[in-house]
C-alpha cells in the first residue's frame, strides 16, 4: 500500500491546531469529522448522487445520437469512467482526506493547483445538487400543478438539508431507503420489459442496442459516448467522506478487513461497476421496446426528451411510466442530498486549510458534520436552484454549465496522480502502468468531453476558473504581504 499522507492543514483560521486527516481512531480526531460511515454508506451515497435511472432523461438523446448502439455508449462510457475512478482510488490511499481532488490536488501537484481544482469541484458540487432539485421540483408540480415549482424546489433544499445537519449515518439511512425504493422501480421495469419481450417479442433485432440500427457507426457511438459519461458524475463524491470512513471493527468484521481509505478506493470502484451494469441494462430493455426507430426519433427532437417515459407507456403501460417519473422525481431530491454533503465536505476542507473563510472549518460537537459548510452549500444551491425554477429555460441554463467543473477538477485528479507518484515521489514506488498510462489515458478521455461539450458550458467554466485564480493571486499576495510583515 503506498505511504499516506497525513494533514494537510497545519492552523485552522482561528489559530487552532487542525488535527491530521484519518487520526483519532473509530470516531475522528478530537473536533473533526467522526469515522462512521460503512462500505454500505458509501456505496449508498455514491449511487444516490449518480441516481441508478439516471439513463432516463437522456436516454432518446443518445439513442437518436448513437443510430441506436445506446448500450454500447454506456459500456464504453463505462471504461471511459474507469480510468478517472481508478485514480480516485489510488490518490484516496495517499490523501485520505475530506475535500477529495482539491486535497489530491495539493498533494500531487501543489497548493495552486490543489485550490484550482477545488475551486472547479465547487462548480460542479454546488450546482448538481441545484439541477436535481429543480427536477425534483417540475416533477412534483407536474404531479401538483396548484404549486409552482420553486416552492417544490425550496422544500426539498430545506427537507434534504435538515437530513445532512441531522448527521452523516442518518442521511445515509434514509438515503438508503430511497435507495431502495429506486432499485425496486428499475427493477419493476426489467421484469416487466422482459415479460413483454418474452410475450411479444423485440420490434428491433436482439443485437441492435450493441451495434446500432442500420450499421454501426464509430463517431456516432464516441459522440455519444461524450455525453453519457456525464451521468457517471457524482460517484467521485465518495472521496469527499474519506475521513468518516471507519476501519474494520466499526464495521462489524472484528479487526480484519480493508481500513478505512482503501474501504473508500474500493467503495468508488464498486460504485462505478454497479452503475454501469444498471444503465447497460435498462438502456438495451429500453431500446429493444422503443416503438421508433433511432432515425425516426433524431427526426423528432421535441420527443426525445420523454421517449424513455414514452417507450415505458406503450410496451407495459401508463402506470409503470408514472411510477418511474415518481421514483424519478424522489431520486433527484436524493441524489441532490449526497450532492450537498458533498459540497459541504469540499468547502470544509478548504476552510480548514484557509482557503475559505474559516467559519466554515467547525465541526459541530452534537451532529459531527461540518454545519456551517452545509449550510453555505445550501444555501448557494437554493439561490441557484430556485432562480432556475422561475425561469422557462432555467433547467438548459443549469445543465449546460455544471459538468466543465468537474471535468476539469477530473483532468487535475489524474495530473495528481502522475505528480505524486512521478515528480514528488510522495505515494511510494511508482508504476508505469497504474500512476502514468491510466491518468493519461483519464485525461485524454476528459479532454475530448471538454472538447465536445456545449459553448456556453466552456464560457461559463473559462469565466468561473478565471475567477479562482483571480482569487487565488489575491490570496497569494497577502500571504506575501504578510511574511514581508
Amino acid at each position: 500500500m503506498p505511504g499516506t499522507i497525513g494533514g494537510t492543514g497545519g492552523e485552522g483560521a482561528g489559530g487552532d491546531a487542525v488535527p491530521a486527516a484519518g487520526g483519532g481512531g473509530p470516531t475522528g480526531a478530537p473536533g473533526g469529522l467522526r469515522r462512521t460511515l460503512t462500505f454500505r454508506d458509501l456505496i449508498v451515497y455514491g449511487l444516490l448522487f449518480i441516481a441508478p435511472m439516471a439513463p432516463v432523461g437522456i436516454f432518446g438523446t443518445l439513442q437518436a445520437k448513437s443510430h441506436g448502439a445506446i448500450t454500447l455508449v454506456y459500456l464504453v462510457a463505462t471504461v471511459a469512467m474507469a480510468f478517472t475512478a481508478y485514480s480516485y482510488a489510488q490518490m484516496v490511499r495517499v490523501a485520505p482526506q475530506a475535500g477529495s481532488v482539491y486535497t489530491y490536488a495539493r498533494v500531487g501537484l501543489g497548493e495552486g493547483a490543489g485550490f484550482v481544482a477545488g475551486w472547479m469541484a465547487m462548480l460542479d458540487y454546488l450546482l448538481i445538487p441545484a439541477v436535481a432539485y429543480l427536477f425534483s421540483g417540475n416533477a412534483l408540480h407536474a404531479l401538483v400543478p396548484s404549486v409552482h415549482p420553486w416552492v417544490w424546489t425550496a422544500l426539498a433544499v430545506a427537507v434534504t438539508t435538515l437530513l445532512n445537519l441531522w448527521g452523516v449515518r442518518a442521511a445515509a439511512r434514509v438515503g438508503f431507503a430511497v435507495l431502495a425504493m429506486e432499485i425496486v422501480v428499475l427493477a419493476v421495469f426489467v421484469v416487466s420489459a422482459v415479460v413483454e419481450l418474452i410475450a411479444h417479442g423485440a420490434p428491433r433485432g436482439w443485437a441492435a442496442p450493441l451495434t446500432g440500427e442500420g450499421g454501426f457507426a464509430v463517431g456516432a457511438v464516441l459522440a455519444a459516448v461524450s455525453v453519457a459519461v456525464l451521468s457517471y458524475l457524482g460517484f467521485d463524491a465518495i472521496a469527499s467522506f474519506a475521513e468518516e470512513a471507519a476501519g474494520p471493527a466499526a464495521n462489524g468484521e472484528g479487526g480484519r478487513g480493508p481500513g478505512g481509505p482503501d474501504r473508500v478506493a474500493r467503495a468508488v470502484l464498486t460504485c462505478l461497476v454497479v452503475a454501469g451494469v444498471l444503465f447497460a441494462v435498462q438502456t438495451y430493455l429500453a431500446a429493444l421496446l422503443m416503438p421508433v426507430s433511432a432515425a425516426e426519433l433524431a427526426a423528432r427532437p421535441g420527443e426525445q426528451g420523454g421517449a424513455f417515459y414514452a417507450t415505458v407507456d406503450a410496451a407495459v403501460g401508463s402506470r409503470l411510466r408514472d411510477l418511474v417519473a415518481v421514483s424519478k422525481a424522489v431520486g433527484a431530491a436524493f441524489a441532490a442530498l449526497a450532492g450537498q454533503a458533498a459540497a459541504g465536505r469540499l468547502l470544509f476542507a478548504m476552510a480548514r486549510d484557509r482557503r475559505l473563510p474559516g467559519a466554515m472549518s467547525k465541526v459541530d460537537a452534537g451532529s459531527g458534520v461540518p454545519r456551517r459548510a452545509l449550510l453555505g452549500a445550501a444555501l448557494v444551491t437554493l439561490v441557484a436552484a430556485v432562480w432556475a425554477a422561475r425561469r422557462d429555460d432555467g433547467l438548459d441554463q443549469l445543465s449546460s454549465v455544471v459538468n466543465v467543473g468537474a471535468l476539469t477538477a477530473f483532468g487535475l485528479l489524474h495530473a495528481s496522480v502522475i505528480g505524486c507518484f512521478w515528480i514528488r515521489r510522495a505515494g511510494g514506488a511508482p508504476s508505469v502502468p497504474r500512476h502514468l498510462v491510466v491518468p493519461l489515458l483519464g485525461l485524454a478521455v476528459v479532454a475530448a468531453v471538454i472538447v465536445e461539450a456545449a459553448g456556453a458550458a466552456q464560457a461559463v467554466g473559462g469565466a468561473w476558473l478565471v475567477v479562482g485564480l483571480g482569487v487565488l493571486a489575491v490570496q497569494y499576495r497577502g500571504r506575501a504581504g504578510g511574511l514581508r510583515g
